[in-house]
């Protein structure tokens, strides 16, 4: 993809990869299963969560759900791993095991002074200037068409807005931050780094079911303004943030200024629950209880 970035690059070298194809990926499946022999399969999203429920494989399986049981396949798994309450409400018919364990979060290392005054300059900002700072993927449900039309709306002096992230909607966006205070800075490596450079970290989308983002701005001690969708809705009763309804370019304009004015104290809350170690001990259990249910 985009910056040439791939999660192979960055695995424990004990982790055997099978690439089972994208156009007729079921044989290679099937063969991988015969040849690894597992105790349990784990799948994540609809087209791998099909795949695995057609072919039946005589051990356990389970599937994370990060949205919504978007097909009937989800629900043939032994066991489901759900990140959020809200996805309850669409197991009322299902059968198996439900595991409530939390999208998982490596904190990242503070970093300097210096590098934060660096990265405030890739954006734009100054040390005295509020920087609005968003991540994610370019694309119509992220959303960040209405934070741009909201930056330009609310009109704040002083006020910046970078945008770390890559996709197809890049080209319209660009349409929209021409002669703007706003920087799209594509694809980056260190995107988490730049957490802690913002003064306010916004979450436009018009869909998310989670939002691994939040996480990592709560854990950089950055001020949380997000659309009240699923994820965010949720995630922002228990920890500190700014919730303004979906689409709605005033509301969110209207919240922007009232964050850069009243500048919020940096708060970093306790996520330990979500931290990568305990979701890791978590998820064993779950597999542990799994093969247990069904021998081989």
């Amino acid at each position: 993809g985009p910056g040439f970035a791939a999660i192979v690059d960055h695995l424990d070298r004990r982790v055997q990869v099978r690439t089972a194809g994208n156009w007729f990926p079921g044989p290679g499946l099937a063969r991988a299963v015969r040849e690894f022999g597992p105790d349990v399969i784990h799948t994540h999203l609809r087209k791998s969560t099909r795949l695995v429920a057609r072919l039946k494989p005589p051990c356990a399986t389970v599937a994370t759900l990060h949205m919504w049981v978007n097909g009937p396949h989800f629900l043939r798994m032994d066991g489901l791993i759900v990140i959020a309450e809200w996805q309850k409400r669409d197991l009322a018919s299902y059968r198996g095991r439900v595991f409530d364990i939390n999208e998982s979060l490596m904190p990242a290392p503070r970093i300097a002074a210096e590098r934060r005054t660096a990265l405030r300059a890739i954006c734009g900002a100054s040390a005295d200037d509020f920087l609005i700072g968003g991540v994610g993927r370019l694309a119509e449900s992220k959303g960040f068409d209405v934070l741009i039309r909201a930056f330009k709306e609310a009109a704040l002096p002083g006020a910046k807005l970078a945008i770390v992230g890559a996709g197809r909607e890049r080209e319209r966006l660009e349409a929209l931050t021409r002669d703007t205070d706003i920087r799209l800075l594509g694809f980056r490596e260190d995107a988490k780094e730049f957490f802690q450079a913002f003064d306010l970290f916004v979450s436009p989308s018009r869909s998310e079911p989670l939002g691994r983002v939040l996480f990592e701005a709560l854990d950089a001690g950055t001020p949380v303004l997000a659309t009240r969708t699923q994820g965010p809705a949720e995630i922002l009763t228990r920890f500190p943030g700014t919730l303004v309804p979906i689409e709605d370019v005033s509301a969110m304009a209207r919240a922007l200024g009232e964050l850069a004015r009243s500048r919020p104290a940096r708060i970093r809350p306790d996520l330990s629950a979500y931290h990568l170690d305990n979701v890791k001990s978590e998820t064993l259990d779950a597999y542990r209880e799994l093969v247990a249910s069904k021998p081989r």
